[in-house]
């Protein structure tokens, strides 16, 4: 079973520069996004032998998410059932028969850290949501922090920016170690330079100045099961590339 994990930073843009391509290319069985950045309506998505979910933000042009899966999940929900958390579009959770798929789409702590406070309480919110859940899980999505020095090319000079902060790398930390399988450190934990996402500023992109900040996580019992991770910095359309799990 292949998953495939993109924030791609406004659907509507990124389908004027090869989305349907780019989909058809991977050929997933599960296909998460993150930032959609619609309204109900303002979309048609076709896409035969596919599911589609989406959860959109109240505000307009704003966060949202949305999957395409091949298999029908037995249930579905949208958000983690907590007010203050739920008017963003940030979460779709799908119940598997033996696991639950959710993405989701962190909120950002915001330049001068203007919102680290929300932040940690929605880390906490999460990781309760998580906890809560009768089945292993695997989640994926923006998570929007680097969790080690080795998962961004200049972590001395960002070290109190936001997404590198020692409060939020300490969530990333407590969340694996509840339970979690950050998987592509599961399968590459030495590798450096491969990074997910990339400001539009100083040719960051072509220089590979970047962040790992897109995930698949897995509950420790579902290690057994994991066949590979990878990341596709080769494919563009948004600041963010994809991300990708295969598992048995």
């Amino acid at each position: 079973m292949k998953l495939i994990s993109w924030n791609v930073n406004g659907l509507r843009a990124v389908m004027g520069k090869g989305f349907m391509d780019i989909f058809n290319q991977l050929d997933a069985d599960v296909f998460c996004l993150q930032e959609t950045k619609l309204q109900k309506g303002q979309i048609d998505m076709d896409l035969p032998g596919y599911h589609q979910y989406w959860n959109y933000a109240e505000k307009k042009g704003y966060s949202g998410t949305a999957i395409f899966t091949r298999q029908e999940p037995l249930s579905v929900r949208y958000g983690i059932g907590v007010e203050e958390h739920d008017h963003e579009g940030r979460v779709i959770t799908l119940e598997m028969e033996d696991f639950y798929l959710i993405t989701v789409y962190t909120p950002n702590a915001q330049r001068e850290l203007t919102r680290l406070d929300y932040r940690m309480q929605w880390e906490d919110a999460f990781l309760a949501y998580l906890m809560s859940l009768d089945k292993p899980v695997i989640f994926c999505g923006d998570l929007n922090v680097a969790h080690k020095e080795i998962d961004l090319k200049n972590p001395k000079s960002n070290m109190n920016n936001a997404g590198f902060t020692p409060q939020e790398r300490g969530k990333m930390t407590a969340l694996l170690e509840s339970g979690f399988v950050d998987t592509f450190r599961y399968f590459h934990p030495d590798q450096t330079d491969a990074y997910s996402w990339w400001s539009y500023m100083f040719h960051a992109r072509e220089k590979n100045v970047g962040w790992r900040i897109d995930y698949f996580i897995a509950s420790e019992e579902l290690a057994s099961r994991l066949e590979s991770a990878c990341i596709h910095p080769e494919i563009f359309g948004s600041d963010h590339c994809p991300v990708e799990l295969v598992i048995k």
